[in-house]
């Protein structure tokens, strides 16, 4: 299931390799023009998109290659959850 908003303030892309690195990461950040190119690679990857401005917000403050703090584990921790359910539920 991918959103396909309409027009794009902000993107953050994270990516979590747990052999690799102890908390997501972000990878990619923008506004405007950089962000709606953020959410094409994205569909043309057939990567899930997740819209929440606030959760979005929060993580275009941290810098690219940089982890998610702590205080927002809680918060990615319940996205990635919904990636992965969804991603067993097409395998089905």
């Amino acid at each position: 299931m991918k959103q396909t908003p309409s027009k794009i303030d902000k993107a953050v892309a994270l990516k979590y390799d747990k052999e690799k690195s102890g908390a997501p990461t972000v990878v990619a950040k923008g506004k405007g023009e950089v962000a709606n190119n953020i959410i094409k690679l994205a569909q043309e990857h057939d990567i899930f998109i997740k819209k929440d401005a606030d959760l979005v917000e929060l993580l275009s403050k941290i810098e690219i290659n940089k982890e998610i703090p702590p205080m927002l584990y809680k918060a990615v921790a319940e996205v990635f959850s919904f990636i992965y359910k969804i991603t067993n539920d097409k395998r089905k």
